[in-house]
C-alpha cells in the first residue's frame, strides 16, 4: 500500500474542501440553502472520488484482477459519477414558492455545482485551475450580485 499516495489525495482534498468552502462562505452569509459545510464536503468529495480513481489505476490489487486488454477506466466516468451526486443535492436546494410565483436556490444548486467541479480539478491535480475557478466563482457570487443590484436601484430610480 503506496501511503504517499495516499496523503497526496488526501492533501488534494483537504485544498477542495479549502476551496469549496471559500464559496459556501459566501453562501452561509446570504443565508442560503446549502451553505459552508455543505459546499466544503461536495468539493471534497468529489476530489477524493477522483483521486481514488486515479491510484487505482496503479494499484496492482485493482489492475491485478483483470488482464490489461480487459481493464478499461475511464477519468470521465469518475467525474460523471460526482455530476450526478451533486445534481440530487442541487435540486434539493431549489424550492419554489407558490405566493410568490419565485423559484430560489438555482445560484445556490449552481455554487455546488461548481464546487464539485473545482473538488473534480483538484483530484486531478489541476490546482491552479481549481484556484481560478473558486476565485471566478466568488467574483459571480459577490461582484455580480452588488451590480445587480446597484443596477436594479437605478432602474428603479429612473422608471
Amino acid at each position: 500500500m503506496d501511503w504517499s499516495a495516499q496523503l497526496h489525495v488526501i492533501m488534494g482534498t483537504a485544498i477542495a474542501m479549502v476551496l469549496g468552502g471559500m464559496v459556501g462562505f459566501e453562501r452561509e452569509l446570504k443565508n442560503r440553502p446549502a451553505g459552508f459545510r455543505t459546499h466544503m464536503l461536495v468539493a471534497g468529495a468529489a476530489a477524493l472520488l477522483v483521486g481514488i480513481g486515479l491510484m487505482s489505476l496503479h494499484n496492482p490489487n485493482v489492475v491485478g484482477v483483470l488482464p490489461p486488454e480487459q481493464l478499461r477506466m475511464d477519468p470521465l466516468r469518475l467525474v460523471e459519477s460526482v455530476i450526478a451526486g451533486v445534481a440530487f443535492i442541487g435540486a434539493g436546494t431549489i424550492f419554489a414558492s407558490r405566493a410568490s410565483k419565485a423559484v430560489v436556490g438555482i445560484t445556490t444548486a449552481a455554487s455546488l455545482l461548481m464546487v464539485a467541479v473545482i473538488g473534480i480539478a483538484t483530484g486531478l491535480q489541476y490546482y491552479l485551475l481549481a484556484i481560478s475557478a473558486t476565485v471566478l466563482t466568488l467574483l459571480v457570487l459577490t461582484v455580480l450580485k452588488w451590480m445587480e443590484g446597484k443596477f436594479r436601484k437605478e432602474h428603479v430610480d429612473a422608471g
